[in-house]
């Protein structure tokens, strides 16, 4: 069994604690071990903190890297704005002495030190990593096969880019996560601008909802037109935006869409056999009623 220290984020253990307890059982079941990271804090959220003081931002990320050191654990984590400020800041100190020694005479003061001992992973790539679970494995852990769902899957920004620091290939048209939805036993169903941004993030949902609205509308649009049961997604945040999103749409545009938004790890739950009650599903906003009486 693979250990990995669990960071969890601000969105997934507050807004949608089925991802939380997904992510836990989910991995067990394919050999994995998520270990709490106790003592963690925001990663910090790279809209916000990284686009304000980037001093703040590197420091906030590394004592949450040091926890993991002290574990002597890599990171795993569900959800993209955190992967990009964890893994990233994790990568520049990584190579960059200078900043490693400004960010470690910060940390000097709660008497942590930032070794560069670790990696960070998001729970998807472990997922799909063949070495360390893969497709097969996925499809083997199966018992209600999501037969006859069709589902279409958001990557996210953060996750995929910037493409030069990350390791995922392509980032035009990637369709790695359409691969573990194929193993669940349903039908992954592509769609226009597949990578368009969610809407809510580097600050924009904070800062003007309707514009933030505006793009999550044209992802919705997109999606209706070809037909689509649900939305799976590896990241809370734009889970949020798609799922609570759908509510502000209807209150400030007068649209209804009522598509559910699944995270993966609630996804994989349910074709593991996992109950909707067990993966907190009666807390989405939009129901998830009519995909559940398809696929159960």
């Amino acid at each position: 069994m693979r250990e990995y220290a669990f960071y969890l984020g601000c969105i997934a253990p507050n807004r949608y604690p089925g991802s939380e307890s997904a992510s836990y059982k989910t991995a067990e079941r394919l050999g994995i071990k998520l270990l709490d990271l106790q003592g963690a804090s925001c990663c910090p959220a790279p809209g916000a903190f990284g686009s304000i003081d980037l001093n703040i931002w590197y420091a906030m990320a590394a004592r949450n890297l040091c926890l993991a050191e002290q574990m002597g654990k890599d990171i795993a984590l569900i959800c993209n704005g955190c992967y990009k400020s964890i893994w990233e800041v994790n990568h520049k100190l990584k190579h960059n002495d200078e900043l490693r020694d400004g960010v470690n005479e910060v940390l000097k003061e709660i008497d942590m030190e930032y070794k560069g001992s670790i990696d960070v992973w998001h729970l998807a790539e472990l997922f799909y990593d063949p070495e360390i679970v893969g497709v097969d494995k996925i499809r083997e852990s199966v018992t209600v096969p999501l037969t006859g769902a069709r589902i279409a899957v958001h990557y996210g920004c953060h996750l995929m880019k910037p493409q030069k620091e990350r390791h995922f290939g392509t980032t035009e048209h990637p369709t790695w996560i359409e691969e573990m939805v194929a193993a669940l036993g349903a039908t992954p169903v592509e769609y226009r601008n597949k990578m368009l941004c969610c809407g809510a993030g580097g600050g924009v949902r904070g800062y003007d909802l309707v514009h933030s609205l505006d793009i999550t509308n044209e992802k919705m649009i997109n999606l209706m037109e070809v037909g689509v049961d649900a939305l799976t997604e590896v990241c809370p945040f734009c889970q949020l935006q798609f799922d609570r999103g759908q509510i502000e749409m209807q209150e400030k545009f007068g649209v209804r869409y009522d598509l559910p938004v699944l995270h993966y790890c609630e996804l994989l739950g349910l074709a593991q056999g996992m109950s909707p009650q067990e993966l907190a599903l009666d807390l989405h906003a939009i129901s998830c009623e009519p995909f559940l009486e398809k696929v159960l």
